[in-house]
């Protein structure tokens, strides 16, 4: 393996599912990490400029993310470029084309066109929406929607995807690549909440209609209008067909991608909700 410099690598999102996870495998194989977020070890945000090139100074890598409502800004990636980051890793998501997802379209765009080596991480559904993420609140009021009935999907665990974006930021052989990362194997919502439910002894419904959603989501207080623009994406995705795994974990970590059941088996649901 060719190791980069040991310059610092910026980690975004660094309290988060994903950043946490590569912050910590980046540490355990002796790469300095500048872990950056609005409550991290160094103060990152998007909406305030001055955060911005303290953050990137002096770095050789950065794993490159940002929360759900923002976009990657072009001129912070121009800022961390022009300040010397050589490679960068984005964390998108798969089936962004399918989804409408301008955000993402428009951050591989600009990680692609910034001059640096580059290596986007697409991948499916992460496990730890369920304990950590957007449906622990539904998981802990026994009631999940999304509408896309009984497609299957890969779902994947955020160890999984930290370590594909770890390899990616500490070997060489990965610049130019997108890599979509899955479980090993593609299971519906409903069959992801039997699991659950048989871990945590209650019963978990799924709701898979476009009605339903759009119920649950303004009851949680999201404007009706946004739920709508929402739907013609889920329908693109049910409409493609059920999801199937890739190899891409094993790949390119070596290391076999965790099932679902393992993540249910080591996951804490008590908080969720």
């Amino acid at each position: 393996m060719a190791e980069r410099k040991q310059e610092p690598t910026v980690v975004l999102g660094a309290t988060g599912s994903t950043g946490r996870r590569v912050a910590a495998l980046l540490r355990e194989a002796g790469r300095p990490v500048r872990a950056a977020s609005r409550s991290g070890d160094v103060r990152f945000d998007w909406a305030d400029r001055a955060t911005w090139e303290p953050t990137v100074a002096g770095a050789g890598a950065m794993y490159l993310m940002a929360p759900h409502e923002l976009p990657v800004d072009p001129e912070f990636v121009r800022c961390a470029v022009e300040s010397g980051v050589r490679r960068l890793v984005l964390l998108s998501s798969m089936a962004i084309e399918l989804m409408g997802d301008d955000r993402l379209m428009a951050a591989e765009r600009t990680v692609r066109e910034s001059g640096a080596e580059w290596t986007i991480v697409r991948p499916n559904w992460f496990n730890q929406n369920f304990d950590e993420g957007v449906f622990a609140a539904a998981i802990g009021a026994g009631e999940l929607a999304v509408p896309v009935g009984d497609l299957r999907q890969a779902f994947v665990d955020a160890d999984d995807i930290a370590a594909v974006a770890a390899t990616a930021l500490l070997e060489d052989g990965h610049a130019g690549r997108s890599y979509e990362v899955t479980g090993p194997e593609s299971l519906s919502f409903a069959d992801a909440l039997a699991l659950i439910g048989a871990k945590t002894g209650r019963e978990i419904r799924f709701h898979g209609e476009s009605a339903d959603y759009v119920a649950a989501m303004t009851g949680f207080g999201v404007p009706r209008e946004q739920v709508l623009s929402e739907l013609p994406g889920f329908e693109a995705l049910r409409a493609a067909g059920d999801g199937a795994p890739t190899d891409v974990v094993r790949t390119v970590t070596g290391r076999s991608p965790k099932p679902f059941a393992a993540y249910v088996a080591q996951a804490d649901f008590s908080a969720a909700g």
